[in-house]
């Protein structure tokens, strides 16, 4: 367990890609609890958890929703599990180093969480352009473009999806 934790935390500071993540539909499933934990305690900050679960529900459904075709149509599908295994383990790590600052928003309003949520998002950025980058054997400008673009389409949709939730809270 040590090892997965290290190595998801390389991912996160680019020292490794989803290359280095074991093909394991097993360990597939098994990054799906952490996820949906430390998720989970991230949301339930602001919401209940019904909204939460299906806050959850839906972004893991864009996640898969975006990446296989992605390797689908790049004829890469055997990269599948590793990629967003890693996507999943990168997302658990630096989702643990945001609730510090969304705790700190949901409580007072201050412009060290807003700079702290911003190099988290960021952060996440790079690091998910970079595990596309090496799931597509593509440059990094590819894979930071891919992952703005998996961006756009996740905010867009979880809006659409939530923002009545949020108004009826």
């Amino acid at each position: 367990m040590y090892q997965l934790i290290v190595l998801f935390f390389e991912i996160t500071i680019l020292r490794k890609g989803p290359q280095d993540v074991p093909a394991s539909p097993w360990l597939l499933r098994l990054m799906f609890i952490p996820y949906l934990l430390v998720n989970l305690l991230i949301l339930l900050l602001d919401s209940d958890w019904s909204h939460a679960l299906l806050q959850i529900a839906a972004e893991t459904v864009l996640m898969v929703g975006f990446c296989y075709p992605l390797l689908y149509f790049s004829g890469k599908t055997a990269r599948f599990p590793q990629t967003l295994t890693a996507l999943l383990g990168a997302d658990v790590v630096i989702s643990l180093c945001a609730i510090p600052a969304v705790a700190s928003l949901n409580t007072q309003i201050s412009q060290v969480a807003y700079i702290a949520m911003i190099v988290l998002m960021g952060w996440h950025w790079l690091v998910n352009g970079n595990i596309f980058r090496h799931a597509l054997d593509r440059p990094l400008m590819f894979g930071l473009a891919l992952a703005f673009l998996y961006i756009l389409i996740s905010t867009q949709v979880m809006t659409l999806l939530f923002t009545e939730i949020a108004a009826s809270d």
